[in-house]
């Protein structure tokens, strides 16, 4: 039962462009995501295999969602109320609830390397087992030093830490931040790895790191705010989805960005 699901997330070369659409747990409405309905159709439009949000969302809009595969977000974070994200807190909803929503998968975020480092393996590895239990897959979210960590935490060595202490904690697919050296981080585990977008940057760079990333051994993408946040959510995905399914260039991926 985890292959089928799997293979709803997962496309027949093994690859997966997932959009990330769980960002108003911690902005509330922020910008580009105040309608939720149209950027789901939006990015769906564009090709996306599958869409990783919150549990309402998930509700709302079941019937939209139930074209592509979902990765309901397990954990929740702190929000942007006066302060700076600290990173993924406590587990709200469990593999039951998932399965209730039709969920193909759980994604819960681990912080190795933070003070919360503990507390969120710890959640990983319970909700990793309990789901299996169910044949429901989990993606582990995995982010040396927490959200808001400096650029020591993010190099090769701590990403393919991370990832690798993902697998071993019974993550069936990671999502890790993207480095210099990728091949050292998907060669370094053994379960699928996909990149996350982080914030807003510039689209070439985006596209070149997703280019690297894919030629290094990763699976796909998890990004949000580099898609909904484009003048285009549509195009974005197509060019996202060109680079990870087609083995397009940088430059055509740019081309079908401005259309």
């Amino acid at each position: 039962m985890t292959t089928r699901r799997l293979n709803r997330i997962f496309a027949s070369d093994g690859r997966s462009v997932i959009i990330a659409l769980d960002h108003g747990l911690i902005d509330g409405p922020c910008e580009g995501f105040e309608h939720p309905g149209e950027v789901i159709a939006a990015v769906i439009a564009g090709g996306a295999d599958a869409i990783l949000t919150s549990f309402g969302i998930a509700e709302t809009y079941a019937e939209e969602l139930s074209r592509v595969g979902l990765i309901l977000r397990s954990d929740g974070a702190s929000t942007n109320l006066g302060s700076p994200s600290t990173g993924s807190l406590s587990r709200f909803f469990g593999p039951e609830d998932a399965l209730r929503l039709g969920a193909d998968a759980l994604v819960v975020t681990a912080l190795p390397g933070s003070d919360k480092e503990a507390q969120t393996l710890e959640t990983l590895a319970r909700t990793a087992a309990e789901a299996h239990r169910w044949g429901l897959p989990v993606l582990g979210e995995m982010v040396p030093g927490g959200f808001n960590s400096d650029e020591s935490m993010r190099g090769t060595e701590a990403v393919a830490m991370a990832a690798r202490l993902g697998a071993e904690l019974g993550a069936d697919f990671i999502k890790a931040p993207y480095c210099d050296d990728y091949a050292t981080v998907t060669s370094g585990t053994f379960a699928p790895v996909v990149i996350l977008g982080g914030a807003k940057g510039d689209e070439r760079q985006m596209l070149a790191n997703i280019r690297d990333a894919i030629d290094s051994g990763a699976k796909g993408v998890a990004i949000g705010r580099n898609v909904f946040q484009c003048e285009s959510p549509t195009a974005m995905t197509r060019a996202i989805v060109a680079v990870v399914h087609g083995d397009a260039t940088v430059d055509d991926a740019l081309a079908i960005l401005k259309g």
